[in-house]
């Protein structure tokens, strides 16, 4: 069974973006959390993702290595990104590319699915989606970049849930800037 983590940027307080979906408190990422996230990347078989996640991904990814002043890591990160394979779930959008599958159906039934496939790891990207896996009990690992700003309100970065998930700490780390990465693993 394929594990499946979910991780991102969040605010002290909690939240992935601010109210109306500002990421820009999290400003650029130090040299050493973007080449964490791309070594993330670079682990895992297949990304999912929410539509929103998937708009702001492929609003810059797909080209990100072209850019004028695209560093190593980012020339890295956008091949990556183009050649992994991908899921967005939607019924809002018709299309999408660069190795990319669109599934419009039941996502926690497609996520239970693919959890079950032989394979490499899963990542999921996305508030809404991460948080109907994680109601579902399918989500092994979490992985918080905690960044030390505090924005009062948005979009969280968990979800309400119907009965508590025991987690195990496998990870601290302290990245320039005060963020601060927490892994955690599911208790099953």
């Amino acid at each position: 069974m394929r594990k499946l983590s979910y991780g991102m940027n969040l605010t002290l307080d909690g939240y992935i973006a601010a109210p109306g979906d500002d990421i820009g408190w999290g400003g650029t990422p130090s040299d050493e959390l973007f080449q964490f996230w791309s070594d993330q990347l670079q682990a895992t078989d297949v990304s999912l993702y929410g539509r929103k996640l998937w708009q702001t991904m492929s609003s810059y990814w797909p080209t990100g290595d072209r850019q004028p002043h695209a560093t190593p890591a980012q020339t890295e990160f956008a091949r990556r990104w183009r050649d992994m394979s991908k899921v967005v779930f939607s019924s809002t959008i018709a299309t999408v590319d660069w190795n990319t599958r669109l599934v419009t159906g039941d996502a926690v039934a497609e996520i239970t699915r693919l959890k079950a496939e032989d394979g490499g790891p899963m990542a999921i990207g996305g508030a809404t989606l991460a948080g109907a896996a994680m109601r579902a009990g399918l989500i092994d690992e979490y992985v918080l970049a905690t960044a030390p700003v505090l924005v009062g309100g948005g979009t969280p970065f968990f979800t309400a849930l119907d009965s508590w998930v025991n987690l195990h700490l496998a990870e601290t780390r302290t990245f320039p800037d005060g963020v601060i990465l927490t892994r955690y693993e599911t208790r099953r």
